[in-house]
């Protein structure tokens, strides 16, 4: 197998990847919390995180992506209470919603995808432990985690103690009160009007904390100590810097054994994010664009560095899109010429370095360069259906790569004079195309042309 490296978040420096279990790779990503629709922000860790997966599979490595879904929290119950609906009846829709959005990137679903709402038992179970060894206390129905009882507090966001204020106060402050230490952040948080979903617990009725449910649900299905934890950098501290101190406390080992962040998608300068309102949501970025085009987007910078969003950058996506549909179109179905194997590889091993796609884009667009030069018969598209395959673009390679010369032609000119607003001779051309067998279907990436 090729040697995988990636940046350790916890370290500071790139590390190779150690499978715990030889051959097998345990992957955990945060997902969303479901009160709205989400935006295109949300969709940056579902695409690196799902590609992930695609290339450690194309390295040789059984791969688990389990990506949860918060659907118990302040922000649910908050964006329920004015609509005048159960908050479980809205976490429900935005759930079916953010699988609807994310379905149509094209990219599968993680193998998992637990909910926290489903997870009561072992979270419950998980506090029990906690206090138990004296690591967790409750007060009046809730339990708080004692930050100072875990040394190790602070080495995953590299922060001082004095610097780690959880912000949970800000809405009551007089829950600081209840707290031996301002530090200590809560586990479990006992029922109160206006919070319409509650569980019995032995501290008495009430619902989990934000951090637990991930620690729970993480090692309900890939155990303590798995290979990579991953999720948006602006969950590093309080979010992923508390679930690596409840596994420490509670089980005696790490989390996870690496940790990824990817960078926030940056609009206007300022990180979105649905509280400031300058958000876009996937599925309208989608229908404007095309789920190419996003995905190209999403992976056109290194992961780990803020991405810009703007109009300017999702058309550059979508060139770049049609650039590569159209080569496709200019390849033939078979092996592609051995003397581009090293561009292939150069690819992979791209990917390989921290998973890096802006240097394997460039590097796929230096073969697609060589491969439909002049000089070249119609080569081989092996070598682009597997890279584009990990990407997730696969449908780049679509049944119009199959359409004869003439129909491809006959479908360019048709499309410039779409661009021209000449839609008489836009029609005219696609009833030829019809009449030569074919079908020419358009949407935000291209078009692509369809047998009859």
């Amino acid at each position: 197998m090729r040697e995988i490296v990636l940046h350790d978040t916890r370290s500071g420096e790139v590390m190779p990847l150690r499978p715990r279990d030889p051959g097998k790779v345990g992957v955990y990503a945060c997902g969303p919390t479901v009160y709205s629709r989400i935006h295109i922000g949300n969709a940056r860790p579902f695409v690196i995180f799902s590609l992930l997966k695609r290339f450690f599979e194309h390295e040789g490595y059984a791969t688990t992506l389990v990506v949860n879904v918060t659907d118990v929290n302040d922000k649910i119950y908050d964006a329920a209470r004015p609509q005048g609906r159960p908050s479980a009846v809205l976490a429900a829709e935005m759930t079916e919603h953010y699988r609807a959005d994310t379905d149509a990137l094209s990219l599968g679903r993680p193998d998992h995808e637990p909910l926290a709402s489903e997870t009561i038992g072992p979270i419950v179970d998980y506090i029990q432990t906690l206090i138990v060894t004296e690591h967790a206390y409750a007060v009046d129905g809730d339990v708080y985690f004692r930050v100072r009882s875990d040394p190790g507090y602070g080495t995953l966001s590299h922060r001082q103690l004095e610097n780690m204020d959880q912000g949970e106060d800000v809405a009551d402050p007089a829950l600081a009160a209840r707290k031996e230490d301002p530090l200590d952040f809560a586990l479990w948080k006992a029922h109160k009007p206006g919070e319409d979903t509650c569980w019995q617990a032995p501290w008495g009725m009430g619902r989990p904390g934000w951090h637990i449910e991930c620690s729970a649900m993480a090692e309900e299905l890939l155990g303590a100590g798995f290979d990579i934890h991953g999720g948006g950098s602006d969950l590093v501290f309080p979010h992923h810097e508390n679930e690596a101190a409840q596994t420490r406390a509670a089980r005696g080992q790490e989390l996870a054994n690496l940790w990824m962040h990817n960078g926030m998608i940056q609009f206007t300068g300022e990180k979105m994010a649905k509280s400031v309102g300058n958000i876009a949501l996937l599925h309208e970025v989608i229908g404007e664009y095309g789920h190419e085009a996003v995905v190209m987007y999403l992976i056109s910078g290194h992961y780990r560095q803020p991405l810009a969003f703007s109009e300017a950058a999702l058309a550059q996506a979508q060139a770049n899109v049609k650039r590569i549909r159209e080569a496709g179109r200019r390849l033939a179905e078979g092996d592609s010429p051995s003397d581009l194997d090293g561009l292939r590889d150069s690819f992979f091993e791209a990917l390989a370095r921290d998973f890096n796609t802006a240097e394997a884009l460039a590097v796929l667009n230096e073969w697609i360069g060589q491969a439909t030069s002049s000089i070249r018969d119609s080569p081989g598209n092996a070598h682009l259906r597997e890279m584009l395959g990990v990407l997730g673009l696969e449908s780049l390679l679509a049944a119009s790569a199959h359409a004869p010369t003439e129909v491809h032609e006959l479908a360019e000119q048709r499309e410039q004079a779409r661009a021209g607003r000449d839609f008489t001779a836009a029609d005219k051309l696609r009833d030829e195309i019809a009449a030569l067998g074919w079908e020419v279907r358009d949407g935000p990436g291209g078009f692509d042309l369809i047998p009859l």
